[in-house]
């Protein structure tokens, strides 16, 4: 039938999956030790709903307590609410076979460019034009302060002073992107001409 055969690859850890569709993009290893990388290829154009955040309607944790890491703890824990749980975002992410950059190169963002850890943002581009020089400014545990680039967008990242902060790959950068829940602030780098294009017309 039309459409049958189109899988990249069977996942064992439905956990993975959630945090890969998330991401938008990562690397699958294979029974063989293998891996093959996967980034963005369209949604099904339902809104993201948080998890972390109907964790805390529920009364399971606190909104201070929420991080991927403790998410995929209490999944793993309670294997048949955890199920549900993860079916409480409708969203649902379809992904493609990255063949042609280097291994050692970041995923493809947005801009279908290797994103770089630590310089590059996901942004809302509503408001932030992907591509745009963005001077970061976030308090909390590891201070930054530092000119990166919007490079990716995500369905969780919504609003002007809002963005997601790569920090590369591997467990640890994605245990520290877990946690990141810190505030700060954005100045988007524009010429004067594309910043004056921007303003409302009444102004």
């Amino acid at each position: 039938m039309e459409d049958r055969g189109l899988e990249i690859a069977w996942v064992d850890d439905p956990v993975e999956l959630f945090f890969l569709q998330i991401q938008g993009s990562g690397r699958v290893r294979l029974s063989d030790g293998s891996t093959i990388r996967v980034g963005y290829g369209g949604a099904n154009g339902h809104n993201y709903r948080s998890i972390g955040q109907e964790l805390v309607r529920r009364g399971i944790y606190n909104a201070h307590q929420v991080s991927a890491q403790v998410i995929k703890n209490w999944v793993r824990r309670n294997p048949s609410d955890g199920r549900e749980l993860l079916m409480h975002n409708p969203s649902y992410v379809f992904f493609r076979e990255i063949r042609k950059i280097a291994s050692s190169a970041g995923p493809l963002g947005a801009m279908n460019r290797s994103v770089t850890a630590l310089r590059s943002l996901a942004v809302d581009p509503k408001y932030t034009p992907l591509g745009a020089p963005v001077w970061l400014e976030k308090d909390g545990a590891g201070k930054m302060r530092r000119l990166m680039v919007a490079q990716d967008t995500g369905s969780a990242i919504k609003g002007a002073q809002r963005a997601d902060i790569f920090y590369g790959t591997g467990d640890a950068a994605g245990q520290a992107a877990g946690r990141l829940r810190d505030p700060g602030r954005m100045v988007v780098l524009l010429p004067i001409q594309r910043a004056y294009a921007l303003l409302p017309e009444d102004i």
